[in-house]
């Protein structure tokens, strides 16, 4: 088959793929594998060998991704039911003062959204946002803002959030090298998305707490925990997945260091030692029984399972794309470009998120399709990290109506769709040039 029609097929994919979740609303799990049947039928593949990649690629991708998100799912769950995500909330208000609460509430996102999903954390902590601008008589998005960036920046850049999870693993790419360019990336996204945006747009668009919602603060059946615990067991997983990644840059193979780093700092060993601690420090050592603590874990489970699945379903789509032969075209044709790979990687990513919306499913999409430009420009080590990086701002950009995040920003803080458009949808586009920017920095040191 010429790759020109090997081109146009994986084209149509790509448009069958947007058309399954967008028109027909099919969910976009079954709509990667329709997709991924497709593909393969029409590029030519045996009918065997199609049900085989499949199976390849989904066992491939959810060995690593399912153990990991699993993990963090429960972890967040155990974080939000104790209260520990309201306790870093409060102790860095009370740090800062109220008078530098913007810059409280971007770090407490930053931080809580590392165990907790985007969403949860923010109906978590949008009473401490309505208290505040109470209080002042500010503008909701004065605190409202950075306290969004905060976590839409951690939920796009850094594990063990499901994104950039999933897109490490799709690409190959090491979670220590993901950890530390999210980080170099994500802290001037959320200042500039953050605080900065949210002073500008709040001498703009005045905005009250809706009188439909109920501002009442949560009440927690135990004491909060303390912040130095909570810290404590947030940063333990990126610290020893961190030591592992420069160990293997710093030390000799046969180092004994070396081997124990590596060791540790696994995902899975890392992130199993941080589960374990939140159940003990944060569930039977506060009281509740080992039943209550395994329904919570349970309860965490299920929002991940779906993660999970298109993760994987990406996974399949992906090895569809290499095995076929489809991938090794696309892969020419990106090299051929004279776009860097970072900047690539980036739009496709983009072109996605516009298109259909949701940023897992661009994230994984994007690297589906990335993934052969990778093995054919031999791309390794830490340019890797930055792609993961590149293809999570690609997808966090222009968030507008086909999003869910939009429409939940835009009830909880009351906005008409022109009016969250002017505020949430530049914060998330400020984001991922940001992001782009530091990736294309860091790129020209590395490369």
């Amino acid at each position: 088959m010429s790759d020109q029609m090997l081109i146009l097929i994986a084209i149509a994919g790509i448009f069958l793929l947007l058309f399954l979740v967008i028109r027909t609303k099919l969910h976009a799990f079954v709509s990667l594998l329709v997709v991924s049947l497709i593909v393969g039928i029409l590029a030519g593949m045996p009918l065997d060998q199609v049900i085989e990649t499949m199976q390849e690629g989904m066992g491939g991708t959810l060995g690593f991704v399912a153990v990991v998100v699993g993990l963090g799912a429960m972890f967040g769950q155990m974080l939000e039911v104790s209260g520990g995500a309201d306790r870093l909330a409060r102790t860095m208000i009370n740090k800062f003062g109220e008078d530098k609460a913007q810059w409280s509430l971007g770090i407490t996102g930053f931080l809580v959204a590392i165990p907790v999903f985007f969403d949860v954390g923010f109906i978590i902590l949008v009473p401490i946002v309505y208290g505040l601008a109470k209080k002042t008589g500010k503008s909701l998005l004065y605190y409202g803002i950075p306290l969004l960036a905060g976590l839409a920046v951690t939920h796009s850049f850094i594990p063990p959030t499901p994104g950039p999870i999933a897109v490490a693993e799709l690409v190959g790419a090491e979670l220590g090298w993901v950890i530390l360019f999210g980080a170099l990336a994500g802290i001037p996204s959320m200042i500039i998305a953050g605080p900065l945006f949210a002073r500008y747009i709040s001498k703009r668009l005045h905005v009250v707490v809706p009188d439909y919602m109920n501002t009442e603060e949560v009440e927690y059946d135990r004491e909060l925990p303390s912040f130095p615990l909570i810290a404590t067991i947030i940063l333990i997983p990126l610290v020893l997945i961190l030591l592992n990644t420069f160990s293997g840059v710093l030390l000799d193979d046969g180092h004994i260091m070396k081997q124990i780093f590596t060791f540790l700092g696994h995902p899975f060993v890392a992130l199993t030692i941080a589960t374990i601690l939140t159940f003990v420090f944060l569930g039977t050592k506060r009281g509740y029984t080992r039943q209550e603590v395994q329904d919570i874990a349970n309860k965490g489970l299920e929002p991940a399972g779906i993660i999970i699945l298109v993760t994987g379903a990406g996974g399949v789509f992906k090895q569809v794309l290499i095995d076929s032969g489809v991938g090794d075209v696309i892969g020419n044709m990106m090299a051929g470009s004279n776009l860097p790979p970072i900047l690539l990687a980036f739009l496709i990513a983009a072109a996605v998120r516009v298109a259909q919306g949701s940023a897992t499913v661009s994230m994984v999409t994007a690297a589906g399709l990335v993934s052969p430009l990778i093995s054919i420009l031999n791309l390794e080590g830490p340019v890797l990290g930055l792609i993961v990086i590149a293809i999570a701002s690609g997808a966090t950009v222009l968030s507008h109506v086909n999003d869910s995040g939009f429409w939940l920003v835009g009830r909880y803080f009351g906005l008409d769709v022109k009016d969250t458009l002017k505020s949430w949808t530049v914060m998330e586009t400020l984001i991922g040039l940001v992001g782009l920017g530091v990736a294309l920095i860091l790129g020209i040191f590395i490369s």
